[in-house]
C-alpha cells in the first residue's frame, strides 16, 4: 500500500468517523471486551471454553447494537429536533 492509498483511507475513516461519531466508539468498546475476555480467560474456573467465548461474543455485539441504537437516536434527535428549531428561529429573525 502507497502512502496515497494510505492518505485516502485514513481520511474516508475520519469522514466516516466525524459523519457517525459512534461507530468508532462501539468498534472500541468491542475490541475492549474482547481484551477483557481474554484476559479473563485463565481465571474461568469450569466454564467450558465454548461458553466462555459465546459469553463474550455476546457481550461485544451487546455493545455495539447498543452503540448503533444510541447513534440513531442522535442522529433523529438532530434530524428532527434540533434543525427544525434553527430553521424557526431563522424564519422569525427575517
Amino acid at each position: 500500500m502507497s502512502a496515497v492509498e494510505y492518505d485516502e483511507h485514513e481520511s474516508k475513516f475520519m469522514r466516516k468517523a466525524k459523519e457517525n461519531p459512534f461507530v468508532p466508539a462501539g468498534m472500541a468498546g468491542c475490541v475492549a471486551i474482547v481484551a477483557y475476555g481474554l484476559f479473563k480467560l485463565k481465571s474461568r474456573g469450569n466454564t467450558k471454553m465454548s461458553v466462555h467465548l459465546i459469553h463474550m461474543r455476546v457481550g461485544a455485539q451487546g455493545f455495539i447494537v447498543g452503540a448503533m441504537t444510541i447513534g440513531v437516536l442522535y442522529s433523529m434527535y438532530q434530524d428532527y429536533v434540533v434543525k427544525p428549531m434553527a430553521e424557526q428561529k431563522a424564519l422569525k429573525s427575517k
